[in-house]
């Protein structure tokens, strides 16, 4: 799409400055241009050119003068003979797919936390696309026709992002009888308060490093979660041994990838020395915690 009939459309609903322009342009999720300020300014140049568009100088008292463009009849003809031709087929190059590609190189457990986080990445940008729609940002409504046009093109952003979502659920799920590295663990999913969470309780082999992270990490993707409560049963004993650096570097992982983690302690007297001081340190936060109750432990996880 060539950047100057966004420029074109955007006029036909007032006039604005170059500034003004880019700015919606930029926020917009469908307009795409290359970032670079100069693409627009040179495009208004040729749209000024070729008559589509003029452009008035208003000065400002307290502030810089600012050029103003509105568009023409000519201009108005242009857009709407543009508007007309026969559109073009979606396109689906996907930076992702490529990356997902050559993902057989990967274990079981990096593989669903690069989905996991892929998964994440999607969330925020729904999340961002209903706040752009909350906040009323730009988006035409002269006629109920026009409101219902604009409404449903940002219900097909938002959409396309779901789709994906379940995709990626579909493809976990199709993983899962591949990666056996991950059935090692035994967990559960458990659903309370219209809130879901996995419980992992034990483990054929105890927890011990970063890739049985991953492979939880795995387990909360597939099954559309990011909430963890794990069991001091289904921890390596090197775990409550600040040294070994094997509690940093697990509970990092969760961090990084937004699960949040309650570790739920066996017997509280056997924590002694720095892990004591790291429980009571990681208990001011809200990304993991560790707790000597259920109760309590599931309480965090669900209601905050």
């Amino acid at each position: 799409m060539s950047i100057k009939y966004a420029i074109l459309g955007i006029l036909s609903c007032k006039s604005l400055t170059g500034y003004d322009l880019k700015k919606i342009i930029q926020d917009s999720p469908f307009m795409h241009w290359s970032g670079n300020n100069n693409q627009i300014y040179k495009s208004l140049v040729e749209l000024l050119d070729e008559g589509y568009v003029t452009n008035e100088v208003q000065h400002q008292e307290s502030s810089p003068s600012k050029k103003v463009y509105t568009i023409t009849k000519e201009g108005l003809a242009e857009l709407k003979e543009w508007v007309l031709i026969s559109p073009e087929p979606p396109e689906f190059k996907k930076p992702f797919l490529v990356q997902l590609a050559w993902g057989d190189q990967l274990n079981a457990g990096e593989l669903s936390a690069l989905l996991s986080q892929y998964a994440y990445e999607i969330k925020m940008q729904i999340l961002a696309q209903q706040e752009i729609r909350r906040r009323g940002s730009f988006s035409p409504a002269r006629t109920p026709r026009e409101e219902l046009i604009w409404k449903m093109i940002h219900q097909n952003i938002i959409s396309s992002y779901e789709n994906e979502l379940e995709w990626l659920k579909k493809l976990g799920t199709e993983l899962g009888d591949y990666n056996g590295e991950a059935k090692t663990m035994n967990y559960a999913v458990i659903e309370k308060n219209a809130q879901k969470y996995i419980e992992c309780a034990s483990a054929a082999t105890p927890i011990r490093n970063e890739q049985n992270a991953l492979d939880l990490i795995g387990a909360c993707f597939e099954n559309d979660t990011n909430r963890l409560m794990i069991g001091a049963e289904a921890l390596e004993d090197d775990f409550f041994k600040l040294r070994t650096g094997l509690a940093g570097s697990i509970l990092q992982k969760f961090v990084n990838y937004h699960v949040k983690t309650a570790v739920l302690l066996a017997d509280p007297q056997e924590i002694k020395g720095k892990f004591k001081e790291l429980w009571a340190e990681a208990n001011k936060g809200n990304s993991f915690r560790l707790f000597n109750n259920r109760t309590e432990a599931e309480n965090w996880l669900i209601n905050s």
